[in-house]
């Protein structure tokens, strides 16, 4: 039976010790929930820290006791939680990934023991991992993981979820083991993050700092396409749904009513960090008390700021600033029956949560940057007689989904004090009208639909690298089109040049033939059975110079001209490079504005190359370019080509297909093959009938029956043709 393992830092338990003795209580946490109907079934396990150092006799002990709940500890030692924990995870990290990045120390021990700590989580996954499994690795302080669970367990199903943002290109840069980081996230199968834009940066990263490509949200490493994919998460809705008409709940929201009793109540929780905006909803809170003085003793923010590190200095000096700013608010508009900031600095049970949720009239949740942001979800969960008012930063994942809430700016004070003045007067009908919507998204998109997603697109993925998979000419394969090249007496062998017989170059002429390249063509086309074309978009100059003395035959400038063995270039009856005059302009406007990129001209077509132009600003330029010449090209037999770092416009008439297939005219051949790894080799593809064996170089979507992954590989293939 194949089982799933989830893999987190912590677990989901409280463990707490009493005199040497450890008790053990299931946490409450959305996670938790969500999970929780994975790891407690069959043999499925969750794998994370317990959540404190545990003393190392009492270790086999707990050990037992959790693996009783299907949860396996991985025990750390004080100096990894102070450097893997508190060090990298959360001042290096947290910090960057929150678009704090003045907070974040960049130290070497850090690292060290990241790196080690992610190894000691990988051996745990191994003591239990099998062939089949599916293993769920969550978040930030496990981002090397899947990596190097990968390196160990290749064909292992591996998803990872982000909870918190990914940072944009230019910040995530700072971080010194940048690339590291990526390369162990891209170990998994499916990347999942709360919003686009999260999934969108993490993409950017990847192929500006590692040497992979991208199309849409697939990124090829070493022929597994892995997937970056948004899915936002959900809360359990029926626990909070359930939870407004508990007894226990009832009787705290009757004791709120007598409390405050003509007063309105604006609520705001939070676990205390520099990521939540908590100094400026108090400064908008005053303000709002400055501008609107009508609601002096008739509001209240009911402010609750869950302890968390606050032993470190940032965490300690926010906790003193907070202090400060809520006495001097009190102090100065307070009056004697009126507390305009009640403020709390611990946690409340979930019961109080949920009477403070159905109670308040405004739900205040402004983070300066949030992953996604459940409170937000759990107050419009709670509100099942559609009233209330939320408002939300748009800085919190959950604003893409949540757009019927007041959206805000955090750091625009103004903007978050008249939200509340609108969101104090608005009319009951409006606030349901808004919250029905929401009311609707947090029902539909809970954590068991996150979940159950999360999982299914996990398994299509797998399914779409198992055909890709099947297409890659196997060692098999090989052998199998071996016996049929050996069967036949003439054969057609077609051959593209850049990028499938030698890699790519930066400089397109410095891409001339090696010693190792001459010699496979020489013994490709010494056999009497072979006749090999090479069939290029080179200029047939260039490809007279390099290979004309050999044994080819040559088709250049994708079809425009040819020449047999021994004889003179012909180049196609019918073509015109009259219309260049009005294309070349265009294209040097676009070679002027884009340091880097230049132009080719062969016979009958343009090239314009970007393949020296800074990453990012070359596509951006390639689509401009496209857009503009499908204007000028579409009625005057003019095709647009985008190749590989480069866009060609040439003759309708010129193509490789045709090429192929006029070349092939009144002859007889046994066996056809044919390898290119461009968007113009699809026409060879194409053209050539059902049994003939087509090779595409890179895995793309193709017309080609199989795929190798380079020109290395293309090399290799060929020789055990020749051997």
């Amino acid at each position: 039976m194949s089982k799933t393992i989830i893999v987190s830092n912590r677990l989901p338990v409280k463990i707490t010790e009493k005199e040497g003795e450890y008790l053990l209580n299931p946490s409450e946490g959305g996670l938790a929930t969500g999970l929780g109907s994975i790891y407690r079934e069959g043999y499925n396990i969750w794998i994370g820290w317990p959540g404190i150092d545990v003393h190392e006799d009492a270790q086999p002990r707990i050990r037992e006791q959790l693996g009783e709940m299907n949860l396996m500890p991985v025990y750390l030692t004080q100096e990894e939680i102070i450097n893997y924990y508190e060090g990298f995870s959360n001042e290096v990290l947290w910090p960057v990934f929150h678009y704090m990045s003045v907070y974040a120390r960049y130290e070497q021990i850090y690292w060290d023991f990241y790196f080690q700590v992610n190894i000691k989580f990988r051996d745990a996954i191994l003591q239990v991992a099998e062939p089949g499994d599916v293993i769920w690795i969550h978040d930030y302080q496990l981002l090397l993981l899947p990596g190097m669970v990968r390196g160990s367990l290749p064909d292992v199903a591996i998803g990872y979820f982000q909870h918190i943002p990914f940072p944009s290109f230019e910040l995530f840069r700072l971080i010194p083991w940048r690339a590291e980081i990526l390369e162990g996230m891209l170990g998994a199968d499916l990347l999942g993050f709360h919003t686009f834009d999260d999934s969108h940066h993490f993409l950017n990263a990847v192929t500006r700092l590692l040497p992979v490509n991208a199309t849409s949200n697939v990124v090829l490493v070493n022929d597994r396409a892995v997937v970056a994919e948004t899915f936002p998460m959900g809360i359990d809705n029926d626990k909070f749904e359930i939870l407004s008409s508990d007894p226990e709940v009832l009787r705290q929201l009757d004791s709120l009513r007598e409390n405050f009793q003509h007063t309105h109540m604006v609520l705001s929780i939070d676990r205390l960090d520099y990521s939540k905006g908590i100094i400026q909803r108090l400064e908008a809170f005053e303000l709002f008390l400055q501008l609107y003085p009508e609601y002096v003793e008739k509001v209240v923010l009911y402010m609750i700021v869950v302890p968390s590190r606050d032993t470190v200095p940032q965490y300690k000096e926010l906790k003193e600033t907070i202090d400060r700013i809520v006495g001097g608010v009190n102090a100065r508009f307070r009056t004697m029956n009126w507390h305009p900031v009640n403020y709390f600095y611990r946690s409340f049970p979930v019961e109080t949560l949920s009477a403070l949720y159905n109670f308040a009239d405004v739900g205040l949740v402004t983070p300066m940057r949030d992953g996604m942001n459940l409170v937000s979800k759990e107050y419009i969960a709670s509100r099942i007689n559609n009233t209330g008012v939320l408002i939300l930063s748009e800085m919190a994942g959950a604003s893409k989904e949540l757009i019927d809430a007041l959206i805000v700016n955090p750091n625009n004070i103004g903007a978050i004090a008249r939200a509340l003045h609108e969101g104090l007067n608005m009319p009951e009908e409006e606030q349901a009208r808004r919250m029905k919507p929401m009311r609707q998204v947090v029902s539909k998109f809970n954590i068991s639909h996150w979940v159950k997603l999360f999982m299914t697109r996990l398994q299509e993925v797998k399914q779409m690298q198992q055909s890709m998979l099947a297409r890659r000419m196997s060692i098999e394969m090989q052998k199998h089109v071996l016996r049929d090249y050996k069967a036949v007496a003439k054969r057609a062998i077609f051959l593209d040049y850049d990028g499938t017989l030698v890699g790519f170059n930066v400089d397109i002429d410095a891409a001339s033939p090696d010693k190792d390249l001459y010699q496979l063509l020489k013994d490709l086309s010494d056999d009497p059975a072979n006749q090999v074309v090479m069939i290029s978009g080179r200029k047939h100059e260039t490809l007279g110079q390099w290979v004309g003395h050999m044994n080819l035959d040559l088709i250049a400038e994708h079809g425009a001209w040819h020449k047999k063995q021994g004889e003179e270039w012909q180049k196609l009856p019918g073509l015109t490079d009259q219309w260049k005059q009005d294309i070349q302009p265009i294209l040097e406007t676009y070679t002027d504005r884009t340091p880097g990129s230049f132009i080719e001209e062969k016979s009958f077509s343009l090239v314009w190359h970007y393949r020296k132009v800074e990453s990012g600003l070359g596509e951006l330029r390639a689509n401009e370019l496209m857009n503009t010449l499908r204007y000028f090209t579409s009625d005057i037999g003019l095709q647009l080509l985008p190749g590989d770092k480069v866009i060609e416009i040439k003759n309708v008439e010129i193509n490789k297909g045709k090429a192929t297939l006029a070349w092939l005219q009144d002859r007889e051949f046994e066996f056809k093959l044919a390898i290119g790894d461009d968007y113009t080799d699809e026409d060879i593809f194409k053209a050539l009938p059902q049994d003939a064996v087509t090779i595409k170089v890179g895995s793309q979507v193709s017309a080609a029956k199989y795929y190798l992954r380079n020109y290395l590989e293309v090399r290799s293939f060929l020789r055990s043709l020749i051997a």
